[in-house]
């Protein structure tokens, strides 16, 4: 009797270690798929000053940001890699920057033009 209660905490014990080795991710993983951050600042390309109240969206998402009183906008927590943003303000024709995002500087100029 002994001997199986024995056998079934040692079997116990091994379950739980295996259970918790494939749950833990390692530093390499977690710094692959980190989030980071991405700014920018959106300039008028005719006068070069900077707009306020652009709206600067991630392409294939629902995130936006508006750019503030210095033309500049940030994105949180966005996942690293390739993406498009897409900046469009009233009476400007509407602008696509593809962009790649690591876990350095993610920082964006913008033109817009004016459409009239």
């Amino acid at each position: 009797m002994k001997k199986l209660f024995l056998g079934l905490v040692v079997l116990m014990l091994a379950v739980a270690v295996s259970a918790k080795d494939k749950g833990e991710k390692t530093n390499t993983d977690m710094e692959s798929t980190a989030a980071v951050a991405l700014t920018g600042t959106v300039y008028d390309s005719d006068s070069g000053e900077t707009l306020v109240g652009v709206e600067v969206q991630l392409e294939g998402t629902t995130e936006k940001a508006y750019t503030d009183f210095d033309g500049k906008f940030t994105f949180e927590n966005v996942k690293p890699g390739d993406c498009k943003i897409v900046a469009n303000y009233i009476s400007y024709n509407k602008a696509t920057e593809t962009l790649k995002l690591d876990g350095k500087k993610n920082e964006v100029k913008i033109q817009l033009k004016n459409s009239n």
